[in-house]
């Protein structure tokens, strides 16, 4: 009897995360660890691009009401009555929460249910940019999801001392190289030999993504350097879009929207410039830029200095320091491209070293078997 209790014991798996589209370019290898080991995988999230891709995988989707970014506490109360319903119904045996509010109301729905549950702090986002109330509100969340997980998956060294120094936690937590990345879905592309230099930003399009840094920068360039194209690629989450509209049309920039394959921009691409002061975990737009053989020049803050080593896979530069980032563009611009190159083969033999996503899905594997063997435990206990 207690044998069948345990199959089903290891089946069921519970995936929170805020939208399809992030959960599946960044994620979606651990999703199939899962599925090809035998578990049966929910999703609940923001059903939008890629929930079918999920379902062709075979994992159940759930639409969940996440409002990404607002701090509306009915908006957040709905969220939290939400995942305590769908733990009663779903009837999970282990859930995996990433990103902020899937975290923090995920994990007290398990915890009070005493589901075990995996935890992955992909980055403290716009909470370090917001009132002093607020974030005392939010600390205090974070004691409340993130206490009783079995594991917390941190991405950088500095989200592990901000988080653990709330929860004062010394044990139960690893530190994961961020999301990893697919070094054969982002392959070693030909390094390009055009006249014109190429950079691209790829982000969402707000404030704490650097773009005004990046606006200003490519126009200080262009005034200097006929040669050089500068591109974005991204959806608008603030009022930028008359802003990119305006640069167009002066010539300083060209804006694509929103790509479902970056990789068609990278092989045109000569280096990819994130000046994000956004509190990232560790920055996948970077790993993906210098897993294709791209040197990047990007900001000297925790999330992407990790990626970098300065001045031989790219160029840090000062934090919201538009002056200091021009003068990084000017000195990628001053190499041969034969040592542009260079540099961004010694950053896909970084990234193949530290960041192969394979390292983060065989953690989860491991982290996942560990705690149902802790529940089993348990259970044959109980019995």
């Amino acid at each position: 009897m207690w044998s069948r209790g345990v199959s089903i014991v290891l089946k069921k798996v519970l995936v929170l995360s805020n939208v399809t589209y992030d959960l599946y370019s960044m994620r979606r290898e651990v999703v199939q660890a899962l599925l090809n080991n035998g578990y049966d995988v929910s999703i609940s999230a923001i059903l939008g691009r890629n929930s079918d891709d999920f379902k062709s995988m075979g994992c159940k989707m759930i639409d969940s009401p996440v409002d990404r970014r607002g701090i509306n506490p009915f908006a957040d109360f709905k969220l939290l009555m939400h995942y305590f319903k769908l733990l009663k119904a779903n009837k999970p045996d282990i859930v995996l929460t990433y990103t902020i509010k899937p975290n923090l109301y995920g994990g007290i729905a398990c915890s009070r249910n005493r589901i075990p549950y995996l935890s992955n702090v992909t980055g403290l986002g716009s909470a370090e940019h917001v009132s002093i109330l607020v974030k005392a509100i939010i600390k205090t969340l974070y004691k409340w999801g993130l206490k009783k997980s079995n594991c917390i998956f941190y991405q950088n060294e500095d989200g592990l001392k901000k988080v653990n120094s709330i929860l004062n936690r010394r044990d139960r937590y690893k530190l994961i190289p961020g999301s990893g990345v697919n070094i054969e879905h982002f392959g070693l592309l030909d390094y390009p030999n055009d006249d014109k230099i190429n950079f691209l930003f790829i982000s969402r399009i707000m404030k704490e993504k650097g773009i005004d840094q990046y606006l200003e920068a490519a126009e200080a360039i262009k005034k200097v350097h006929q040669n050089v194209n500068f591109h974005i690629l991204g959806f608008c989450e603030e009022d930028y879009e008359d802003i990119l509209n305006e640069y167009e049309k002066r010539g300083v920039i060209q804006y694509h929207g929103m790509q479902n394959d970056v990789r068609a921009f990278h092989k045109f691409s000569h280096c990819t410039i994130h000046p994000t002061y956004y509190s990232e975990g560790i920055s996948n737009v970077l790993l993906e830029s210098a897993s294709s053989g791209r040197p990047v020049i990007t900001t000297d803050r925790f999330g992407t200095r990790e990626t970098v080593e300065d001045g031989i896979t790219g160029f840090l530069f000062k934090e919201k320091n538009t002056k200091d980032l021009v003068e990084k563009i000017e000195r990628f611009l001053s190499l041969t491209n034969e040592q542009r190159k260079e540099m961004g083969i010694r950053g896909r033999l970084k990234v193949i070293g530290e960041f192969d996503r394979q390292i983060v899905v065989n953690e989860y594997l491991e982290k996942v078997k560990s705690a149902l063997h802790i529940l089993v435990l348990a259970d044959k206990e109980i019995r």
